[in-house]
């Protein structure tokens, strides 16, 4: 590779002597007509000849030329060939990292139809709490709940994060919940995750005061707290938008019209080089429509940031 001359001027070679003319070429390339004749003498010193003359207003290949040119313009057409096949194979998989809540509630039963209306990408899920190294190409893109846009990456927001009680009806009947004071520790499903002392500050509630109940059921997943809440064991506090199949076919409901919001949301985050990729802008514009539909008539509820509209 020592003896190969400036990638530079093998670049302006190629373009003069496909348009036969130091003036194209240069408009071609950005450059001016001065800064093509350089070029040419900078290759023509590193070969040890000449290759091109001057032929009336324009310029022509010499015999060197002549043999050179052909074998120049295929290796660009092939370098050209290697980088479309690699953007070709990169734009065939999207791989996505994000939490269980996310990837069960929300993606797996949508992204039948992202495939459909982009059959020619396939998709990849990476359904785990670690932090994946987007940069290093672990995966393409994550959905990632955090207060801080991550330095170094893209983020495009996506929805807040807010919480409420949830529990079946029977529950709710059966312990007459009609205001957030009604729901005692023990009357709670994970009583001690940290979400609900965010509830009771925001409810204005005591409940937090009051001793746990040692045969509490305590998760780490919100997936768990729904189905122990689904099976009346207990209100869950859990973020609403992920379970509106639960509440729209009345397994759950909300006892409270309450909300209490928490610092992180919800966003798409990817590598600053994958800003313009196709895959990359497909999934984005559908993750927005689906949230938006999923909310329904009040999108803003969850899709402001702030209190400005994100979208």
């Amino acid at each position: 590779m020592s003896n190969l001359p400036p990638l530079a001027a093998i670049r302006v070679f190629e373009a003069a002597a496909r348009h036969g003319n130091f003036t194209r070429a240069a408009e071609e390339l950005g450059l001016t007509q001065a800064g093509v004749s350089y070029q040419i003498k900078v290759l023509e010193e590193r070969v040890g000849t000449v290759l091109f003359v001057r032929q009336g207003r324009g310029m022509a290949l010499t015999p060197a030329g002549e043999a050179l040119s052909p074998r120049i313009s295929q290796a660009f057409s092939d370098m050209e060939g290697a980088f479309e096949g690699l953007r070709g194979d990169d734009d065939a998989v999207l791989s996505i990292a994000c939490a269980e809540t996310m990837a069960t509630q929300f993606l797996a039963p949508r992204l039948g139809c992202f495939q459909l209306a982009h059959p020619d990408i396939a998709v990849r899920i990476d359904v785990s709490d670690r932090i994946v190294d987007l940069e290093a190409g672990d995966c393409d893109v994550a959905i990632r709940y955090t207060q801080h846009p991550p330095e170094r990456l893209h983020s495009h927001f996506l929805m807040r994060g807010g919480i409420a009680p949830v529990a079946s009806p029977s529950f709710v009947e059966a312990n007459a919940l009609g205001a957030p004071a009604d729901l005692t520790r023990n009357r709670r499903v994970s009583p001690d995750y940290p979400w609900w002392q965010r509830w009771d500050e925001a409810t204005c509630s005591e409940s937090a005061s009051q001793p746990s109940s040692s045969g509490a059921l305590q998760f780490d997943s919100q997936i768990l707290d729904a189905q122990a809440a689904i099976s009346g064991h207990g209100a869950a506090l859990l973020m609403p938008p992920m379970f509106q199949n639960e509440l729209r076919d009345g397994r759950l409901i909300r006892p409270f019209a309450q909300v209490a919001w928490l610092t992180h949301s919800f966003r798409l985050v990817y590598p600053e080089v994958r800003k313009n990729s196709a895959k990359v802008r497909a999934f984005r514009a559908w993750l927005d429509k689906e949230l938006r539909e999923l909310m329904g008539d009040d999108p803003e509820v969850f899709l402001m940031e702030g209190g400005v509209d994100q979208r």
